[in-house]
């Protein structure tokens, strides 16, 4: 599998280069370039040792503010750099709101989930109607959309790259 990962990313560089610099000739030295070519690795821009330095010095001049390289020749483009610290399951959507403890985060379920009592009373905070009904022995359930608190990221920055022919793609650092 890893030789056909590799052969994928030659394949991908040579192909690249034929359309990198006018007249054919790819430069390897091209820290932009590499840095895309990276990026279009779909094991990870970071999965072989040559990429890691490139892929490192970007996320450092991002860091710091700096724009995304450039790479002569080739169709791509960069979104500015963004912070997204917070995610959801999947499932759940991202839900920001102003409360008494100033701004607070909280994941919302898409879709109403089957809850058992006593989740099933109704709260007269909740918007959505609530019908309960019975599951068996006694026991009542009804449907509700849930929340949860969301999870941190551990890297909370991205951009959005798009390279024509691969499509978009976002890179966290």
């Amino acid at each position: 599998m890893r030789s056909l990962r590799v052969g994928w990313f030659v394949s991908l560089a040579i192909a690249s280069s034929s359309h990198l610099v006018p007249g054919g000739n790819a430069r390897a030295g091209d820290w932009g370039c590499q840095v895309i070519l990276c990026l279009s690795n779909p094991g990870g821009a970071t999965q072989f040792a040559e990429c890691r330095p490139p892929v490192e010095r970007l996320w450092r001049e991002l860091a710091q503010g700096h724009p995304f390289p450039v790479c002569t020749g080739v169709g791509f483009r960069a979104s500015r750099p963004g912070y997204e610290p917070l995610y959801c399951d999947e499932g759940y959507r991202l839900s920001l709101r102003f409360g008494d403890r100033g701004r607070e985060a909280s994941c919302v379920s898409i879709t109403p989930q089957l809850v058992k009592d006593p989740e099933c009373s109704p709260d007269r905070d909740r918007a959505e109607p609530i019908t309960a009904r019975r599951i068996g022995d006694g026991e009542r359930a009804c449907r509700r959309y849930v929340t949860r608190q969301p999870h941190l990221r551990s890297k909370p920055h991205y951009v959005d790259v798009t390279i024509d022919g691969i499509g978009r793609q976002r890179v966290w650092y």
